[in-house]
């Protein structure tokens, strides 16, 4: 079940309210200086007005499921928990090894399993933390991973529609004026037209700079998922040079960690914000005590 959280954050609210003011404003001239001007008397206006629409339906769904989902919320304990043992000495595992990978956050004043950040802003931590974006007002984790990608996914792909009819209608303007079909001789361009070159150049400018901004966040987040390392862990990972690498690590390969994030179903299904699957439909659920051995 989607989780409805308010934050008090105004970065996250003002681009929240910048991103549907742009979709908007890209359907209504999409549908009224374009659809209308250049398709009017075909079949093609209701055929990309269809399509258009369609994505921007995917697109606002898709950023609806990532703002309200829970990004992978670590629970907190329902009692105190003594830490004071726990913070004199490096933590122990116990025979079965449980705990290898579980540390302690001082904030939250919790355990959190491995991947796991506390976030400054959601003021929790985040099962495989990727990065707090102001863009859905939440955290992307390992629950709403999935529905952020298909975000940028149909953002750009909503920018490429726009302004591939936009330049279209524009050439075909040029084309019916010297054609002669809309030519007034010597008369000045008409208010009216201005307004129209005004909102093709808005929305020009809008879609390139917003395609090329999530297509770039896009590729990313995919190579984060194929390398199996978010943006936290890659920073941390070259800050410590002396690491050691595990002789025993073998990394999953690529579909299987792409999977884990868009679900385990069909391929088909990875385009739509619907819920990933496995491992269980009430999402994953763990004990905010692991077995330490203390």
């Amino acid at each position: 079940m989607a989780l409805f959280r308010c934050r008090r954050d105004p970065c996250g609210f003002i681009c929240m309210i910048l991103t549907y003011c742009s979709v908007l404003y890209a359907d209504y001239v999409v549908i009224q200086y374009v659809l209308l001007t250049a398709y009017s008397n075909s079949v093609w206006c209701s055929l990309h007005g269809l399509v258009f629409n369609l994505i921007l339906f995917l697109l606002l769904a898709c950023h609806s499921k990532a703002v309200f989902s829970d990004p992978g919320l670590v629970p907190l304990p329902g009692a105190a928990i003594d830490f004071s043992d726990l913070r004199s000495q490096p933590t122990r595992k116990n025979e079965r090894g449980s705990c290898e990978g579980w540390t302690l956050c001082n904030r939250c004043e919790t355990y959190r399993p491995p991947r796991a950040h506390h976030c400054r802003i959601c003021q929790r931590c985040i099962r495989r933390m990727d990065h707090h974006c102001p863009w859905i007002n939440n955290c992307v984790g390992e629950l709403n991973q999935k529905y952020f990608i298909q975000f940028l996914f149909y953002t750009g792909l909503a920018s490429l529609y726009s302004i591939a009819l936009v330049i279209s209608t524009w050439i075909w303007r040029i084309r019916s004026e010297r054609e002669g079909e809309a030519v007034r001789g010597g008369e000045e361009m008409s208010p009216s037209k201005h307004v129209v070159i005004a909102h093709y150049i808005i929305l020009l400018v809008e879609s390139v700079l917003f395609g090329v901004f999530v297509m770039v966040i896009f590729y990313d987040q995919l190579v984060s998922i194929i390398t199996d390392e978010t943006p936290i862990e890659q920073i941390r990972n070259r800050l410590m040079r002396d690491k050691t690498v595990n002789p025993h690590f073998t990394r999953k390969p690529k579909l299987a960690l792409l999977r884990e994030v868009f679900g385990r179903g069909s391929i088909f299904c990875w385009f739509f914000p619907v819920h990933p699957g496995p491992p269980s439909s009430g999402g994953i659920s763990y004990s905010a005590l692991p077995d330490y051995d203390v």
